[in-house]
């Protein structure tokens, strides 16, 4: 199970996520999040990460070529976009490419019939204000029929309490959490990323097979 820890802004928290087992840390470079972080800060944590653990950008509608500048100054392994930006705006970059897609109560699963296999989806609560990290629960029976004919990464209201549910459900590929291991926006709970790390691997191991469910 692929496991992405979002909205990191400390150096001490982005280690204890790496050590926990985290392939990836997202850096948010949205100016209108609460966990905004800095190309130049963001940069000094990464360049300080296992090689193992990719560093992805989030962005909300902002210009490509901007999009572009931060990936390359920061050492981005891909970018995640949470705005409107369009399959064409998407063709323009040159990393690869995480769509977040709202996936409220309504969501109807054509939404995404036109994102290419070249693009990852994540499907996160819908939220036209915050962008994700609102820790509303994305909809699970949606996503479990989205999960079944493409690899997607399971988003909105992951928490060490939810997540081992949210895997036996939809089977997603990988799972995001921001909020759900927080002490406070931007900064991360020890404990609750422990937590998190251990409800993952025991419901994957369900998923799989290889211990047996309760």
């Amino acid at each position: 199970m692929w496991v992405k820890i979002c909205g990191i802004t400390r150096p001490e928290d982005a280690l204890v996520a790496a050590e926990l087992g985290a392939d990836a840390l997202g850096f948010v470079f949205w100016p209108g999040s609460p966990r905004f972080v800095e190309p130049a800060a963001a940069w000094a944590i990464v360049r300080a990460l296992p090689p193992s653990v990719a560093a992805v950008g989030v962005f909300v509608d902002q210009p490509v070529e901007q999009v572009g500048a931060v990936a390359r100054a920061v050492g981005l392994g891909a970018v995640q976009l949470h705005g409107s930006e369009t399959v064409e705006y998407c063709a323009k970059l040159t990393v690869p490419v995480i769509k977040a897609v709202g996936a409220g109560a309504n969501f109807c699963t054509a939404a995404i019939a036109s994102w290419p296999a070249s693009v990852m989806v994540l499907l996160d609560a819908h939220d036209l204000d915050k962008h994700g990290g609102t820790g509303l629960t994305a909809n699970w029976t949606a996503a479990a029929a989205v999960a079944s004919a493409r690899r997607i990464i399971l988003a909105g209201g992951l928490a060490p309490d939810t997540v081992a549910e949210a895997i036996r459900v939809v089977r997603p590929f990988g799972v995001d959490v921001s909020s759900g291991v927080e002490s406070r926006p931007g900064v991360k709970d020890a404990s609750r990323l422990r937590g998190f790390f251990e409800a993952v691997r025991t419901s994957a191991a369900e998923v799989r097979g290889d211990v047996p469910s309760c």
